[in-house]
């Protein structure tokens, strides 16, 4: 059976996936390996496109009746996050007046901001289009996921707010749920667990051969050096990646009935694949 496996084309979804692409876990199905971006992702996941798919947290408000989360593959900021940056000091009550750019409005870094500073003025931008145009001074303040979280300082850039930080004050330490994969729920329940056995596989082999999993991931890097390419995969990719466990589901499941809430999201029931 074909499954096709949508992922992002950044480091640390890379290294989960290095040992089903390079065939290093028995399975009876076959995986096709589609990377887009994740807005890309996130807008196939309405449609229910894929069999097998990344997706924001954020999204799954939208599509929980279509899809089930895995408790492999979770991306937390476990005490960081999505990060608020500017060109000078900018003072959190002063945001408000500024109009910050945003990688996607289903990501889940945009709903956090949403729920930290619900009256902002946002623009949306590709996401490694926003920390050049900060630099070049054409947004005064960008919403930096993936490795920019880590670059910033190098470019010269302020940080105003670290939205991992902010989310830990406001739940007494949940981390911030931001990726998750999800299978969808029309798939055979033995479909669904064997791809949920095969990509827990494959995440425990790329922890296991760290070095080779490694060397894999950084086609995906961007351009970054390894040492930050290994931070970056460091920071997403850990024990909740392999298990989310009861910590991880709380996260999601707080994340979004705060989302709800607030009016930005739908309310949703969230499925997990036991």
């Amino acid at each position: 059976m074909i499954i096709r496996l949508g992922h992002s084309p950044d480091a640390d979804d890379a290294f989960m996936f290095w040992a089903l692409a390079e065939g290093l876990v028995d399975t009876p199905l076959q995986f096709e390996h589609v990377l887009r971006d994740i807005q890309t992702l996130n807008e196939w996941a309405r449609e229910g496109k894929l069999e097998f798919t990344a997706m924001s947290v954020h999204n799954l408000a939208y599509v929980a009746d279509r899809y089930c989360v895995l408790n492999q593959g979770g991306s937390f900021g476990d005490g960081y996050g999505p990060m608020l940056v500017a060109r000078e000091p900018i003072p959190l009550a002063q945001l408000p007046n500024y109009t910050i750019a945003v990688p996607g409005y289903l990501t889940s870094a945009y709903l956090a901001l949403r729920l930290c500073l619900p009256d902002v003025q946002t623009v949306e931008m590709p996401f490694d289009a926003i920390m050049p145009a900060v630099q070049r001074g054409e947004v005064p303040v960008g919403l930096l996921i993936h490795e920019g979280q880590l670059t910033h300082r190098e470019a010269g850039l302020h940080l105003l707010l670290d939205l991992g930080v902010w989310w830990g004050e406001q739940t007494g330490g949940l981390p911030l749920p931001l990726g998750i994969n999800a299978v969808r729920r029309d798939l055979p329940e033995s479909v669904q667990r064997e791809i949920a056995r095969a990509f827990r596989e494959s995440i425990r082999l790329g922890l296991e051969n760290r070095a080779q999993a490694m060397r894999y991931a950084m086609q995906f890097g961007r351009g970054i050096d390894s040492d930050t390419a290994d931070r970056f995969v460091g920071m997403y990719v850990n024990a909740l990646t392999l298990d989310m466990g009861a910590r991880g589901r709380r996260a999601i499941e707080e994340f979004l009935r705060r989302g709800a809430e607030s009016g930005v999201t739908p309310p949703a029931v969230v499925q997990f694949l036991d």
